[in-house]
């Protein structure tokens, strides 16, 4: 059986960080996901979907991420429950996030890179011929090999 959940979408407020009694780290976020869909009036609704993410990359998530933030989410969906203090049961369905990717740059980065979970920056070389210094490249259609 499958359980895998993909998301792209923006933080509806700064994630919030806790730690466990015995140290772990935890997140807790909600991703507002657009619909490929508009509604009676046209506008386009979205979906807000609550997230949890765990350990070293709940910490990462934390510290690299901000009300507004574009984010892509890997992970799988999980329900579970408890008893509030009304003694009334709880249910609550979440994504447990395993990957996450950063896919703006931030505010303070003045270069061209792309921020991943693994940390790599993409930038464009200068030395690179084909970059042409993010200027268009006139290339005919008879000069490509497809």
């Amino acid at each position: 059986m499958i359980n895998r959940v993909i998301l792209i979408g923006r933080l509806t407020k700064d994630p919030e960080l806790k730690y466990t009694s015995s140290g772990t780290a935890v997140g807790s976020f909600s991703l507002a996901v657009n619909r490929q869909f508009t509604n009676a009036n046209g506008d386009r609704e979205a979906d807000f979907i609550n997230c949890v993410i765990w350990r070293k990359s709940a910490e990462n998530f934390a510290n690299f991420t901000h009300k507004g933030s574009l984010v892509g989410i890997d992970g799988r969906l999980q329900t579970r429950n408890y008893e509030n203090q009304q003694g009334q049961r709880v249910y609550v369905t979440e994504v447990v996030v395993d990957n996450f990717s950063l896919l703006e740059k931030r505010a303070s980065d003045n270069s061209n890179a792309i921020q991943t979970q693994s940390g790599s920056n993409k930038t464009n070389n200068p030395a690179d011929s084909v970059a042409n210094n993010g200027q268009a490249i006139d290339i005919s259609d008879d000069d490509l090999p497809f």
